[in-house]
């Protein structure tokens, strides 16, 4: 993971129908207007890779703290509510005019876990994001992207979640195409860079484009999508030390969701056109 401690982490609030009444967050949402009932609400930070020696120039200095690991969720010291929240990441290359973000050219995909806190009330959607260090999760095994566009590599994959607790495995997140998000392909792609460029300081949302400034304009991006839908168990269990959060990205046109079952109980993680996160929660 000490690969990506130089990539800017962003995320994208509801680019998946219904999960954000799921997770109790339609009310931080109800004065963000959008062009469209589909579009996601907006774009937050969850690692900002500022080097400033002098931390008061950092923004945000929690979210300067490395929180990506590929096997490990680390619970908060405090007793907080904490959900998984089963995505996709992008990895991409960024480019810019004059400090304006204008292309991204995304390179891999793979499963991701935008673990959250679960509280009333947060200022900003990023105080619920990074806690510290193993507060979030990308597959070590991601899989390269040819094109972000219809007919593309990713339209062959679904993702699927899934709790292991008291060696017990029951599924977490729905099992959806992952052309189900409401955004996607290039249509996502000029959402994000319209919504870097313009995003201000309002309600739950931050002004991304002063941070990556601050930072220097970051070369590459490592961005989650969104979290997908929980099926009733994943949207009413809160994680616990001793479980195991899995997250799978796979080419649904190679297997059935019955193989990645058994996969899972049997760990075998690694697969050709598969991502699998496994994360052990401490």
């Amino acid at each position: 993971m000490n690969d990506y401690k130089e990539y800017l982490g962003l995320g994208i609030a509801g680019n998946f129908a219904l999960h954000l009444a799921q997770a109790g967050e339609l009310e931080d949402f109800k004065d963000v207007i959008t062009e469209d009932e589909t579009a996601p609400k907006g774009i937050f930070a969850f690692y900002l890779p500022c080097n400033k020696q002098n931390k008061s120039e950092r923004p945000r200095e929690i979210l300067s703290i490395f929180p990506l690991s590929c096997d490990t969720l680390e619970l908060p010291n405090k007793a907080k509510n904490i959900q998984a929240e089963p995505e996709v990441a992008l990895l991409c290359e960024l480019t810019y005019e004059k400090d304006k973000l204008i292309f991204i050219t995304p390179q891999y995909f793979g499963a991701y876990n935008d673990a959250s806190i679960r509280v009333a009330g947060a200022e900003k959607i990023s105080d619920k994001k990074n806690w510290g260090k193993n507060s979030k999760g990308l597959a070590k095994e991601l899989l390269p992207l040819d094109i972000f566009e219809d007919g593309g590599t990713m339209e062959s994959y679904s993702i699927c979640s899934y709790l292991r607790r008291d060696n017990e495995l029951k599924a977490y997140g729905e099992n959806v195409e992952l052309k189900g998000y409401s955004y996607f392909n290039q249509k996502l792609l000029d959402w994000i860079i319209n919504q870097i460029n313009t995003q201000n300081d309002f309600g739950p949302l931050e002004d991304i484009k002063a941070y990556i400034k601050a930072c220097n304009n970051p070369k590459n991006l490592i961005i989650s999508i969104g979290a997908t839908r929980y099926t009733p168990y994943g949207g009413s269990t809160f994680l616990q030390t001793g479980d195991e959060v899995l997250v799978v990205v796979y080419n649904h046109n190679k297997y059935k969701l019955q193989e990645i079952e058994k996969a899972l109980q049997t760990k075998a993680y690694k697969q050709p056109a598969m991502s699998v996160l496994a994360q052990k929660v401490i």
